[in-house]
């Protein structure tokens, strides 16, 4: 079952959904929009392997460029994690799809298929992909549109993985 706006404002309004910070804003029809954080990382260009099974977060850190600001150009078939303002905190019954907002996706940006896990919380670091040219984002930009689906039974064994309470643009973790 899809939250709708009514619904998600009483789970908002009850404490079994959390987002800080809240605007009334950001709660739309039958969804809630997440905003651009104030980091981004970048994917270096290296002619190095990225050994998935042999890496420590030293080495992983070596792929990426961080960066902290209040506005972002994201370059043509560049690829970049960005953060959400927002860090949110989900019961056991509920999950989240997260798609791109509309007006963002028209410019050519995507963001492969992105799931919020019942139990998650933090701030969600979302894989974006350039468009064919060079576009200018800024923190507090609702980016992204979260659908969130309330599950028939809560979830026997809640998200408790290595993303678990990350804060800013959190790197990949093996």
């Amino acid at each position: 079952m899809i939250l709708s706006d009514f619904d998600l404002t009483w789970y908002l309004k009850s404490g079994r959904l959390v987002i800080v910070p809240y605007d009334e804003e950001i709660v739309r029809e039958n969804g809630i929009d997440l905003r651009i954080g104030g980091e981004i990382a970048k994917l270096k260009s290296l002619n190095k392997v990225f050994d998935t099974r042999n890496v420590t977060e030293e080495q992983v850190s070596e792929f990426y460029e961080v960066l902290k600001s209040d506005e972002f150009v994201i370059y043509p078939n560049e690829r970049v994690l960005l953060t959400t303002l927002e860090y949110v905190k989900l019961p056991n019954d509920i999950m989240g799809f997260v798609e791109l907002r509309s007006s963002f996706a028209r410019l050519g940006l995507t963001i492969p298929p992105t799931i919020i896990d019942a139990g998650f919380e933090g701030n969600v670091t979302l894989e974006v992909h350039g468009s064919t040219f060079p576009i200018k984002l800024y923190k507090g930009q609702r980016f992204a549109h979260v659908i969130f689906s309330k599950t028939l039974n809560p979830v026997l064994r809640p998200y408790q993985g290595k993303y678990q309470g990350q804060r800013g643009v959190t790197l990949p973790k093996f």
